[in-house]
């Protein structure tokens, strides 16, 4: 089962990536352009072009989770707009960046 800790970071991209990337192609994404460990265990949060979808990447020790949400309609509307590749978000910003 996924679960998210207060102890794990919540890195999520600003920019968009392509969603026929799976887990390979993200663990990619996370080591050459976040610069970051994908093996970590924090959590990775990734959305597509249209902000109408949205991917989620950790490891839990024994294998990657990869969880998709996408919208039955409507966008994303509370997305990070910046120039950074990655902010950190605490919990209740992901939370109410997924509402």
């Amino acid at each position: 089962m996924l679960q998210i800790t207060f102890e794990q970071n919540i890195f999520i991209a600003t920019k968009a990536i392509d969603f026929r990337n799976g887990i390979d192609g993200i663990i990619a994404i996370c080591r050459q352009i976040l610069k970051n460990d994908p093996f970590s265990g924090h959590v990775f949060i990734f959305r597509n072009r249209l902000l109408t979808s949205v991917k989620v990447l950790t490891y839990d020790g024994k294998g990657f989770w990869l969880c998709q949400k996408r919208l039955s309609s409507g966008k994303f509307k509370r997305w990070p707009q910046s120039f950074d590749e990655v902010k950190v978000l605490s919990p209740s910003q992901v939370m109410a960046l997924l509402q």
